[in-house]
């Protein structure tokens, strides 16, 4: 199709109503219980390439906490009715609901996801009173929050399906992202099979679209839970935020034993970073990536467990889940970002978790790894499966 056609359908398709979190109370929501937002689910990025890729499109004034043009609204700034205040509170390890809503009227089927940025310096460009974040701030924080996503792989007991619209070798086809029925069927409707108006949209009736997800092992006073909807029928892509606090410590996890944790080495990896020069002010956190190179199969899911609260104390029940977002049969990468604090020294190792929820270490002694000091604020560790 070419450029004005799918502008024209972009045009068509913004005339109806669409979707929006609810659970945690997204700052979406709260504007329009306020009376300010006449329809909380028209805050669409549009046009972009929604599907089948599902991460690529730059998200420009939208941001991960989206951009309401039908009123002149940037959620990715504290307002009169958002964003000074958290909506909800959770503990490191928590499994909680989630919800959004989508229109009767605006179902364009797809795929959905939750996500939670671990780099407060990004997520406090969105926190600031009075401040708009510029559009690389946004896509930086955007970036950050793709890192983060929460995968329904993570929740024990959930069903984790594949669009019946993504075919095997496509990028939409990927089960750590949520998706909706096959968009000749129910679409996202028929994910919780809700009564009309469960929830509330402007136009013409709203149903509720329910999972829950895992809370990472991470702890902020105040952060962002965000939401993102890409569509299988319209060039769309729906994004909204919460603001919540992680605080506290979840449960308490299983000590480490020979006979789950093998013993430490002196192993060394791969780490992408700048040579160490002296800073006026050296970051207190760093955003690791930590990039493993495995080839898996459907079902699998490859996550990182450690020695420190970050990385799970050695319990599998904790670890975090890696991305498979940029994996191809040529570069089987998994890939996730985690906010450590600058000079802390860890232990860790990478598993492989199948359907099942039955786990498989990678062999060797423990990796090793000291968060850099200095100036730079991101930095990326990269290793293949032993």
């Amino acid at each position: 199709m070419h450029a004005a056609g799918l502008q024209l359908l972009a045009f068509a398709a913004s005339v109806s109503a669409h979707g929006y979190m609810t659970i945690p109370t997204s700052r979406t929501s709260l504007n329009a219980k306020a009376g300010q937002d006449t329809c909380p689910e028209c805050t669409i990025l549009e046009p972009v390439t929604a599907w089948p890729t599902l991460d690529s499109a730059q998200v420009g004034r939208s941001g991960p906490c989206g951009y309401n043009a039908r009123v002149s609204v940037d959620y990715n700034q504290p307002g009169a009715s958002w964003g000074t205040n958290t909506v909800a509170t959770y503990k490191p390890g928590d499994t909680i609901d989630v919800q959004w809503c989508v229109d009767n009227n605006g179902d364009h089927g797809g795929m959905f996801t939750y996500r939670i940025c671990q780099d407060q310096a990004i997520v406090d460009k969105l926190l600031t009173p009075g401040y708009l974040p510029t559009d690389a701030e946004k896509q930086a924080a955007e970036n950050c929050f793709e890192a983060g996503i929460l995968p329904c792989t993570d929740v024990s007991g959930q069903a984790c399906d594949y669009s019946p619209d993504c075919t095997s070798g496509q990028a939409c086809y990927r089960n750590d992202w949520f998706t909706c029925k096959g968009f000749q069927d129910t679409k996202c409707r028929g994910v919780d099979n809700a009564a009309l108006n469960s929830c509330y949209t402007s136009i013409a009736g709203g149903y509720t679209v329910s999972k829950k997800v895992k809370i990472p092992n991470y702890v902020s006073n105040h952060t962002l839970l965000s939401f993102k909807w890409n569509s299988f029928q319209t060039p769309q892509i729906y994004l909204s935020c919460a603001d919540i606090a992680i605080v506290g410590s979840g449960s308490t996890p299983n000590p480490a034993t020979s006979s789950t944790v093998p013993a430490a080495s002196t192993l060394t990896t791969k780490v992408a970073t700048s040579t160490a020069v002296s800073c006026a002010t050296p970051a207190a956190s760093v955003a690791v990536t930590f990039n493993e190179r495995v080839k898996t199969v459907v079902g699998q899911t490859i996550k990182i467990v450690g020695s420190i609260p970050e990385l799970g104390n050695w319990d599998t029940g904790s670890a975090v889940a890696l991305s498979a977002s940029q994996y191809t049969d040529a570069n089987p990468l998994w890939a996730g970002t985690i906010s450590l604090a600058a000079a802390k020294a860890f232990e860790y190792k990478y598993i492989k978790v199948e359907s099942s929820g039955s786990v498989t270490w990678e062999s060797g002694d423990n990796r090793k790894y000291t968060v850099p000091t200095g100036c730079e604020s991101k930095v990326a560790v990269t290793a293949d499966w032993k």
